[in-house]
This record gives C-alpha cells, sequence and structure tokens, in this order.
C-alpha cells in the first residue's frame, strides 16, 4: 500500500509539474520555474517517505555512490558561493532529482516501474499538449507570449527538449501497449511539437536518438528478430512523420520573422561562424575559463551569472545592455559548462562516469530476453537529454529533471552494494529544505506583484532574502538607512550588477 501511495505522489506530481504556474507575468521566467521547483521538491519528499522501505530494499550501489560524490562536491561548492540563496536552489534540485531516482528504482523492484514510465509518458504527451494549444491560438496567462509556443513550460525550447528526450519513454509504451492506437498518438502530438518549437538543440538530440534507438534495436537479438517490434516501429514511424506533416501544413498562431521559419532553423541547425550559435561558442569559452580558475568546486551551483560578467569584455552576448553587470539568462547555453564552471571539474567528471556506468549497463540489457527493450529506451533517453543539455539548460531545470531521473530509475536496476538508510535520509532533509524554500519563493512573487506598500515588501524580503527584485524595489524606496540595508543585501546577491552597485553607493 504504501508503495502504491508512493506511486499515485508520482503519477500527480508529474501533471502538477507540468501545469504549475505563477499567473504574476513581472517574474518572467521565475513564474514558470519556482512553481515546478516546488512541486519537484514535494513530489520527491512524499513519495521517498511512502516508499522508504522499497528504497532500503534496493540499497546504495556503486552507482550511488558516484551520486553520493556529486552531491557532496555541490554542497561544498554551495558554501563557498558567492549568492548561497542560488547556490542552495540549485543544489536543492540536483538533490531532490537524485531522490527520485532512488524511489522510481524502488518501485520498480516492486513490480511497478512501467506505472511510473507511463506516468512520465502522460506528463511528455501533456507537455506537448499545453505548447499546441498555444501554437494554435490559446491565449491564457499561464502562457509566456514572448516565447510561444512554451505552453505552461514558458519557452519554446523548454518544451522542445522534453519532446525530444521524452520520446523514447513514448515510444516504449507505444511498443507493448494493449491500446496501440491511442498509444501512439502522443508520438504524433509530441512529434508536431518538436516541428513547431524550432528548436536546433532538440533537433538535433531528437535525430541522435533515433539513431541510437535504431542501433539498439539492431543490436538486440530479441528486438531485431522479433517481428512485432519491426511491425510497431513502421507504425510509430508512421505517426511521427504525420505529427510533423500536420505542424508544417496546418495553419497556427505563431508569427516567425521568416517567410520559411522551418527551413531557415534546418540550415542552421550546425552553424557556429554566426548568430546564436557563434555567441554560443564565446559563451561557452568564457565559462570554461571561468571553470579553470576554480578547478576545485567551481563558483557554485546557480551562480553563473553572478560571476560571468566577471570573466569576460564588455559587449558579450551573454550579457544585458540594458541591465550592465547582469546576464541574459540565469545560466549558460549547455548543462555540461554549467556543471563544470558551478560545481568544479571534480564533479563534472562524477556526473560523467554516473551517467556511463547507466549507459554501459543499458547496452548489457540489450542482450537480455527480459529487460531489451527497456535497454533500448535507456540509451535514446540518455543519448537525447544529454545531447539537449550539451546545447542548452536541461538537467539544471526541475521539470526535464523529474521526467529523466524518474525514467532512469524505473529502466535501470542496479544491485545493491551496502545500506542506504542514512543517506536518504540526509536527502530527505534537503528535499523537505527545498520545499520549504521554494514555498518562501513563491509567497514573496506573490506578494511583491500584489502589493507596494513598504511593509508588505519587507515581508517579502524576509521570506525570500534572495530575491533580487524585491531587494533592488525596497532599497529605491523609504530612508536612508532603510534603503541602504536592502541595497547592500542586493549588491552582496549580484556584486556586479551596475543598478546594485549605484543604489548601495554610500552605504556602509
Amino acid at each position: 500500500m504504501r508503495e502504491r501511495l508512493a506511486l499515485r505522489v508520482i503519477q500527480v506530481g508529474v501533471i502538477l509539474a507540468v501545469l504549475a504556474v505563477s499567473p504574476r507575468h513581472v517574474f518572467d521566467l521565475d513564474r514558470f520555474l519556482v512553481p515546478k521547483e516546488l512541486v519537484l521538491h514535494g513530489t520527491a519528499l512524499l513519495a521517498a517517505l511512502f516508499a522508504w522501505p522499497a528504497i532500503r530494499r534496493v540499497g546504495v550501489s556503486r552507482s550511488d555512490k558516484l551520486l553520493a560524490i556529486y552531491l557532496g562536491l555541490g554542497l561544498i561548492s554551495t558554501l563557498f558561493a558567492t549568492n548561497r540563496w542560488l547556490g542552495w536552489r540549485a543544489f536543492a534540485v540536483s538533490v531532490s532529482s537524485v531522490l527520485l531516482l532512488l524511489v522510481s528504482r524502488g518501485l520498480r523492484e516492486s513490480g511497478l516501474g512501467r506505472a511510473v514510465l507511463k506516468a512520465v509518458a502522460i506528463g511528455v504527451v501533456l507537455a506537448a499538449v499545453t505548447s499546441l494549444l498555444q501554437a494554435y491560438g490559446m491565449q491564457t496567462d499561464f502562457f509566456a507570449l514572448n516565447r510561444a509556443p512554451g505552453g505552461t513550460l514558458g519557452n519554446r525550447n523548454f518544451v522542445a527538449h522534453v519532446a525530444a528526450f521524452g520520446m523514447p519513454i513514448v515510444i516504449f509504451i507505444s511498443l507493448s501497449a494493449r491500446r496501440f492506437a491511442l498509444a501512439s498518438t502522443g508520438v504524433l502530438l509530441v512529434s508536431a511539437v518538436l516541428v513547431l518549437t524550432r528548436s536546433r538543440a532538440a533537433w538535433l538530440a531528437a535525430a541522435f536518438m533515433l539513431v541510437v534507438y535504431f542501433f539498439a534495436i539492431l543490436v538486440s537479438p530479441m528486438l531485431r528478430k522479433d517481428s512485432r517490434v519491426w511491425r510497431r516501429a513502421v507504425a510509430i514511424a508512421l505517426f511521427a512523420v504525420v505529427g510533423g506533416g500536420l505542424a508544417l501544413l496546418l495553419p497556427n498562431a505563431l508569427h516567425w520573422r521568416s517567410d520559411n521559419p522551418y527551413l531557415e532553423s534546418v540550415k542552421g541547425v550546425a552553424n557556429y561562424e554566426k548568430g546564436s550559435g557563434h555567441g554560443r561558442l564565446i559563451q561557452y569559452r568564457n565559462s570554461l575559463m571561468m571553470a579553470l580558475r576554480h578547478p576545485l568546486f567551481g563558483v557554485g551551483p546557480g551562480n553563473w551569472p553572478v560571476e560571468y560578467p566577471r570573466h569576460v569584455r564588455a559587449g558579450d552576448r551573454s550579457l544585458d545592455p540594458s541591465d550592465p553587470g547582469m546576464t541574459f539568462n540565469p545560466w549558460p547555453s549547455s548543462d555540461w559548462f554549467a556543471f563544470v564552471s558551478e560545481r568544479g571539474i571534480a564533479a563534472t567528471i562524477v556526473l560523467a562516469l554516473f551517467f556511463l556506468r547507466v549507459a554501459l549497463a543499458a547496452f548489457g540489457k540489450l542482450r537480455s530476453e527480459r529487460d531489451a527493450a527497456e535497454g533500448a529506451a535507456l540509451l535514446a533517453l540518455l543519448a537525447a537529454a544529454l545531447v539537449a543539455g550539451a546545447f542548452d539548460a536541461v538537467l539544471l531545470l526541475a521539470l526535464p529533471s523529474i521526467f529523466v531521473w524518474l525514467a532512469v530509475g524505473a529502466l535501470w536496476p542496479e544491485f545493491r552494494t551496502g545500506e542506504s538508510s542514512a543517506i536518504v535520509a540526509l536527502i530527505i532533509v534537503v528535499a523537505a529544505i527545498g520545499v520549504v524554500r521554494s514555498g518562501s519563493q513563491l509567497a514573496a512573487m506573490e506578494i511583491f506583484a500584489t502589493h507596494e506598500d513598504r511593509a508588505s515588501l519587507t515581508s517579502a524580503a524576509h521570506l525570500d532574502p534572495g530575491n533580487y527584485m524585491v531587494q533592488m524595489r525596497l532599497a529605491r524606496r523609504g530612508k536612508r538607512q532603510e534603503r541602504c540595508e536592502h541595497a547592500l543585501a542586493a549588491r552582496k546577491l549580484f556584486p556586479l550588477a551596475e543598478a546594485a552597485r549605484e543604489v548601495s553607493r554610500g552605504c556602509k
């Protein structure tokens, strides 16, 4: 019964994570990110408490020890970060993601792995549906108008990444579904979103995923000789083609600047000589230089936007010219450059070794009569998630982390090598802290967006001392002594921000 309750928590959590959005437009991306982080922490915490016996039965594996080292290095990095509020926020996302992996693996050993994968597949399709609703004209405060069609994820690139690494899970469910046509409709919808979003990183990830999936089927004796797998694979491919074709043919409400936007995106997939591709190369080089200057523990989880302006020249495309000393985005355009610059070289190597062990285990499963299909899906999932993460933020964010870590745990069993109670208990404590932290952030955002008086804003600052916008608004109002307290707090959060330096000038 406890494990069934853990499964229900995951099923509800996946849906809530897709739909959770704050309508407060003043916070731009955070109105999408913070609610989903709250759902991530809450789902991980409740599911782990219910699944505690299953987690203990599975125990800690050698790969889990790599994750423990990675989290330990991340904790040290957080303690040395300039902006510890951002550090704890990013660190908590990693911790809750690992906790979901442990829960999912425990549920798999209890025979509920496929149910977890179905929940992930439903979440992926639901994210695609919200994107399609926006693409075809639906308007609501829960969508972002300037990054359409992002749906309830708030950014077309985010939903495209989910479509790319979520596709292997939808395909896996379709290959063995009793209601094949219904399950494969999900492939059609996800394929349509991949086309409509025009995300080059997602297109690369999807292409790489398909190659890996096809290779895995060929390598596996069981899958290669199974005529039912091939029949269904061909039918799934047709569903995908139909979905992509309908996306191109049906008129939509998207307003691209180009006359032929999709062809233009195809031509620009590998273009790194100009445009955003060239900007990425410059950003990667500068982020790598940050890592070399802070090789042990990096600049701190989530602290890339705090430190990046220190290591670049004026005019860098990652900087916001309208807000000197600040970056456009709160992360670099790559998971891996974020990991190496924020958490250090050692932590990044440890995480890479973990994914390598998972990939090798998945490859070994291809020769298993029972687990070959799982091995193929796991290899394809890793391929898509890691390729997309090489060119954009994926595992840095809450929603992709929920999907990826749940799916990995449900597809990847590993033999127990030790007791897990102490480690998991510590991780659960951090997830609980994450719930409180994200809830406080959300409450502070609500106050900031709906109140103008200083007393309310001061309450928001107490709820979320790491909210730069709240501190800056308070730093510009009231008596000098009151203003200085918040001006100094804002400058401590982002020491290189010209606006924070200006309002704190003369304060001690």
